[in-house]
């Protein structure tokens, strides 16, 4: 069975409207309480909390438990690197943010489209095995939200690397834009521990829809929704730590006892786990069935199937920023000879072929709106 690891992406704040206002005393018990449960494993990330989140484990952690006692895992923000001048003082700064000699993880983050800039143009992977080769860092590896090819094609070509971050959780392990169950496996392929973030995929599954909800009760009503979320992933073959993410100590406490009691699914919980996925993927904001006739007629060669998908997925979410169905957008995007949503010419041949009578330019419009303006802003 895996490890718990304390996830410090959403803390507990003294203003909800500013995500630098850290509740210390809050974080404080918090760490208390997963290290007096027999856990030692913290990862940030130098963009967490806008920029004060590797500060914030310094305080909580750092200075306030010995360092042979934790283990911390951090990333190299991709997002701010152009350049190879910016390594060094970029790595400086992070050893300094979390007050340690050496960092026990240390991940190239979210390498996927978002980041290409760093990552094509940029050393990275010859940076941090330098860096653990001087004794900065015990073990190098990255984060990654891009599909099983995406993965396998970055494995296949940095075999230093040592470990990844994945998204896995049940609603995306079947999921084609995310692939979990065959990135789970490529990752496999090259003998690589797995750790895992978004078990609860941001909190959703901890509020599925009531059909779910009683379909989940009524086998066995001892077990509370997030419990089948935990137990799903903490007895995956070769992962090694599911990261938890926790907005207060309630929270924490909760999750750490989910995953102690997390015995494993049997096989009709699994199917049950399937079936409340297609509950929660049938509350959607497109009634699209993935046909495919407006992809074939569409002049300007844009896969709205699966447009579609990833726009309805991440409304589902609710969420503005930051969402793996945002990441698979660009790279979507990305790839040469495609249209994405803003290039439509509102022809309308794409209605006339479309079974649900779904008027189509209308929703690419709001697809462009959500995907190419509120959450990466593309110019072009």
């Amino acid at each position: 069975m895996a490890n718990l690891g304390f996830g410090m992406m959403r803390l507990p704040l003294l203003d909800e409207n500013d995500f630098t206002s850290v509740d210390y005393e809050q974080v404080n018990q918090m760490v208390d309480l997963f290290m007096e449960a027999g856990f030692n494993h913290f990862d940030t990330a130098y963009i967490y909390h806008e920029g004060v989140g590797e500060l914030a484990f310094k305080k909580s952690v750092v200075e306030r438990y010995p360092r042979d006692s934790f283990k911390i895992a951090t990333k190299l923000p991709l997002f701010v690197i152009s350049e190879e001048s910016q390594l060094e003082p970029l790595f400086s700064e992070q050893l300094k943010n979390c007050g340690v000699e050496y960092f026990d993880y240390f991940m190239l983050h979210n390498v996927s489209g978002f980041t290409e800039t760093a990552w094509k143009n940029v050393d990275l992977y010859s940076f941090i095995q330098k860096k653990k080769e001087e004794g900065y860092i015990k073990h190098i590896g990255l984060s990654t939200h891009g599909n099983a090819e995406f993965l396998e094609e970055i494995l296949f070509e940095h075999p230093e690397l040592e470990f990844v971050l994945l998204q896995i959780n049940y609603l995306d392990w079947e999921d084609e834009a995310i692939e979990s169950k065959k990135c789970l496996e490529v990752a496999k392929k090259y003998n690589l521990p797995v750790m895992v973030m978004e078990p609860y995929k941001g909190g959703f599954l901890a509020d599925v829809p009531k059909e779910a909800e009683k379909i989940m009760k009524e086998y066995n009503p001892n077990k509370s929704v997030v419990s089948w979320a935990m137990r799903f992933v903490a007895n995956l073959e070769d992962v090694c730590v599911v990261l938890t993410g926790a907005s207060s100590l309630e929270q924490l406490e909760e999750n750490i006892q989910e995953f102690k009691n997390a015995d494993p699914l049997n096989d009709n919980e699994l199917k049950i786990l399937e079936e409340v996925s297609e509950i929660i993927n049938s509350n959607i904001t497109v009634d699209c069935t993935k046909c495919r006739y407006c992809v074939d007629s569409c002049s300007e060669d844009i896969d709205i199937a699966k447009l579609f998908d990833l726009y309805n997925k991440h409304k589902m979410l609710d969420k503005d920023d930051w969402t793996q169905h945002g990441n698979a957008y660009l790279n979507y995007s990305k790839l040469p000879s495609v249209g994405i949503a803003s290039d439509c010419i509102e022809c309308e041949v794409c209605i006339e072929e479309c079974p649900q009578g779904i008027n189509i330019p209308e929703v690419l419009k709001d697809v462009a709106k959500t995907f190419e303006t509120e959450v990466y802003g593309f110019t072009d």
